[in-house]
């Protein structure tokens, strides 16, 4: 019987850790949520039969999951916990962290005989609460081949390389989201100043070579819509753009293109407020074109 842990539970976590509740009420497991705010995770034992705990009681914990803003915070919890761990512990962390935190924390942690995975998560909270997530993992074969049968939120599970290449798949794929938002966005304005129908443009593209997520469903659901649902913040796709190009220059790696997405996105992080959903980077554009994109 495993126990597993979650901690951090924002609009990724709190369904990810109720996807492994439900797996551990059906193999005789528990599972044991903690949060910055305890209310969160008192709410969560309440609403899904997981054990809320103190940072002293995720030591019980034989598989580790952590879901948080950034790698700084992973820096803290590791200092906290890393002494009160036993030995053999597996630690998968599902932030959207830095490859070079990655590498320093599965260190620190081997010290304590802790094994550590970086395995950030794409799918977004629709995948979170259906368990479709796809989750990319970097670390060794027989590490990741433990973490497989716990990955209870997961639809895709691929191992992309090792300590770090998860980090690195996550921001390189949150920079191409970023740019295929940003050019679809550039593409409809100049077609909204030319006067052409914008949901009709939509239908064309999306039936042509010119189609993707951004033009498929980010910006027919939330930007034409003018709702713009906070699920993915801002501020993370930039602070993700900006991983993505540390990425590119330890490669020593030429992408002109990249570059000059990842600025426009911490500018529009700037002007509209790192706290609005990704989408609405568009504002931005719409600003500099002085059309609204609906």
């Amino acid at each position: 019987m495993t126990t597993t842990a979650f901690l951090g539970l924002g609009a990724m976590g709190y369904p990810m850790a109720a996807h492994l509740v439900r797996q551990a009420q059906a193999s005789g497991g528990r599972t044991l949520v903690w949060n910055r705010t305890p209310d969160k995770a008192q709410r969560h034992a309440q609403e899904h039969g997981s054990e809320a705990v103190t940072l002293e009681g995720v030591a019980q914990a034989d598989v580790l999951f952590t879901c948080l803003p950034t790698s700084a915070e992973v820096d803290e919890l590791i200092s906290a916990l890393a002494p009160q761990l036993r030995s053999g512990v597996l630690w998968v962390d599902c932030t959207s962290g830095h490859p070079d935190a990655a590498r320093r924390q599965r260190e620190e942690l081997a010290a304590h005989g802790v094994k550590f995975l970086d395995a950030p998560v794409s799918g977004g909270t629709s995948g979170a609460e259906a368990g479709t997530l796809t989750v990319m993992l970097g670390g060794p074969a027989e590490d990741v081949d433990a973490a497989r049968p716990h990955l209870a939120f997961a639809g895709k599970v691929v191992r992309v390389g090792d300590t770090g290449a998860g980090f690195a798949v996550k921001a390189v794929n949150n920079m191409l989201l970023a740019v295929n938002l940003w050019a679809a966005g550039e593409g409809l304005a100049a077609l909204g100043r030319s006067g052409v129908e914008l949901g009709a443009a939509l239908d064309v593209i999306n039936a042509s070579s010119g189609r993707s997520n951004a033009s498929e469903n980010l910006i027919p659901q939330r930007v034409l819509t003018r709702e713009f649902p906070v699920t993915f913040a801002l501020g993370l796709l930039a602070k993700d753009a900006g991983i993505a190009l540390d990425v590119v220059q330890s490669a020593r790696a030429s992408a002109p293109t990249l570059a000059q997405v990842a600025g426009l996105i911490r500018a529009a992080s700037h002007v509209v407020g790192p706290e609005q959903d990704h989408t609405a980077a568009l504002k931005l554009l719409e600003q500099m074109n002085a059309q609204e994109l609906k």
